[in-house]
């Protein structure tokens, strides 16, 4: 038998979650071909994993590097980064944001909101095609998937003004993502918190949840509170998926800030009983106990109002900071108040390109009014600042982790400066911290969280598995030393025990080092 790669003497965790077992694993054309221990066949590479474990590529499921390869050669670091921990196929769009679809007159001031979420000069696209034509001429390691983001169905038609869609505008957010999905988009998002996706009410979201149920394409969403009012939101959710007839999926589960504490002895109850009634819903976690967003959602939702042009101009207006100062130290009805929940000295700067020096400084720490202080940084990088929250407790990411419902999302944010750690370590960190150190799950269903559960909630045909004929994405670890390095202060550093990564058949991935093969390409459902 001739084959491209052979990977002889490993372990195989399959993906399902079964117990390892030993198997040489063949590619020819992209595809996987098992082989019994031994077996000969010819190759013109082969890889010796004795000691190490084979597994799938991992699905990251949620990612933020929609733009990541489409800004050139001075972000390929952070495109990266999620490959040399093993992930080979990312899903951007999510939390409501993404780079299509719109209609095109509204694209011009998208461009400059979108800046912030993604850094650069964000290119927008009416579609999906255009989209997935857009990332097929840029190289890259690993493949790529998209939700449809709600909050930019909304700036590509409503534009960011806070009031409700009207009939006709919805129909048309509808019909965007109608064809969306037909041509290839994985699933529906929304990001409930963030402007201008916290403008739309549950109705809205409710019709374009019923779009996505027709492809049979899941509702993902970042909660409207995943702080004191954690409990009322998922209500919500629940609430979209039961009138949409929309599979469920909860964004980055967790209940944050000291009013939540402790809370997903409760939430996990309640999805477990609605999973054992017959519904279809699952999480993703990621495995840190810190979170990472926009320091622009820190400030109330009708700060945002019309846009980070008018976010800004607010921001020079003593008279708005003031209001804005009231607004985080009293609450706004059905917000989620991060600052209030936690306060100043728990938000740290990750990313802030034109003042460096303040990147790992808390807001607190800065000098002044701390609403000042978050004011002018704003203003200074023009909206473009990066936060990390320390918001959660241990004991509830460990909760989550442990479920048998969740699965497994980085929730990178691959943006210059200090970004999360979390975008270069949360694969490996599972493998070393929860499972070899603290035995919290067992390989074989970390593995399956990572890969097969992956792909069946996003309809990724023939990945997440080691099977005959399965996509040959392919991870080799040693279960005895795979461990995140990257850190706060080196957020890029690579993880230790990945000993190559394959994408589509090809290494791309070998002791840690990028190889020259760019086999990623755009996949959908």
């Amino acid at each position: 038998m001739n084959l491209d790669l052979v990977i002889r003497g490993g372990r195989v965790a399959d993906g399902t979650g079964t117990p390892l077992r030993r198997a040489d694993v063949g590619v020819r054309e992209g595809r996987v071909v098992l082989l019994p221990p031994g077996g000969e066949a010819a190759a013109r590479e082969v890889l010796d994993a004795g000691g190490l474990v084979v597994a799938p590529g991992f699905i990251d499921v949620h990612t933020h590097s929609d733009a990541a390869t489409l800004l050139g050669p001075e972000a390929w670091e952070l495109a990266a980064a999620p490959v040399r921990m093993g992930v080979t196929v990312e899903i951007s769009g999510n939390c409501g944001s993404g780079l299509f679809p719109a209609l095109p007159e509204r694209i011009p001031e998208m461009r400059g909101s979108s800046r912030v979420g993604f850094g650069g000069n964000v290119p927008i696209f009416e579609d999906f095609e255009g989209f997935a034509a857009a990332h097929g001429e840029a190289p890259r390691s690993n493949h790529l998937a998209s939700l449809v983001g709600h909050g930019t169905l909304r700036a590509g038609v409503v534009g960011y003004a806070d009031r409700a869609a009207t009939p006709y505008e919805l129909d048309v957010m509808c019909d965007l993502l109608d064809r969306a999905l037909a041509q290839g988009a994985a699933g529906l998002s929304t990001g409930l918190i963030y402007t201008p996706g916290t403008y739309g009410g549950t109705d809205e979201v409710v019709a374009l949840a019923r779009v996505a149920a027709r492809y049979g394409r899941p509702y993902v969403t970042h909660l409207r509170d995943e702080m004191a009012r954690v409990e009322e939101a998922l209500e919500e959710a629940v609430k979209i998926a039961r009138r949409s007839g929309a599979a469920l999926h909860v964004s980055h589960h967790k209940t944050a800030g000291k009013y939540a504490w402790g809370r997903t002895e409760r939430t996990l109850a309640y999805l477990s009983e609605l999973r054992a009634g017959g519904m279809d819903v699952t999480c993703d976690v990621y495995p840190y106990t810190e979170a990472s967003t926009s320091l622009s959602a820190m400030l109330p939702p009708w700060a945002n109002d019309g846009g980070t042009g008018a976010l800004l101009e607010r921001l020079r207006d003593p008279a708005q900071r003031e209001r804005m100062r009231r607004a985080i130290a009293e609450g706004v009805p059905g917000w989620e108040n991060t600052v209030g929940n936690g306060g100043w000295d728990r938000i740290s700067v990750a990313c802030a390109v034109r003042n460096p020096e303040v990147e790992g400084r808390t807001i607190a720490s800065l000098g002044g009014d701390p609403v000042d202080a978050a004011a002018e940084l704003l203003l200074a990088e023009e909206g473009e600042v990066t936060i990390i929250s320390h918001s959660m407790r241990e004991d509830d990411v460990r909760r989550v982790l442990a479920c048998d419902f969740s699965m497994i999302g980085s929730d990178g944010v691959p943006k210059p400066g200090h970004p999360h750690p979390r975008l270069a370590g949360t694969f490996p960190r599972v493998l070393g911290r929860y499972v070899r150190e603290q035995g919290l799950l067992s390989l074989e269903s970390a593995v399956a969280k990572m890969t097969g559960m992956a792909a069946a909630r996003f309809g990724l045909r023939d990945r997440g598995a080691v099977r005959d004929g399965a996509h040959a994405d392919l991870v080799l670890f040693d279960p005895a030393t795979v461990a995140d390095g990257a850190t706060y202060q080196d957020p890029l550093l690579p993880p230790d025990g990945l000993r190559a990564v394959v994408v589509a058949g090809q290494v791309a991935v070998r002791d840690g080092d990028l190889t020259a093969a760019r086999p990623g390409g755009v996949v959908t459902p």
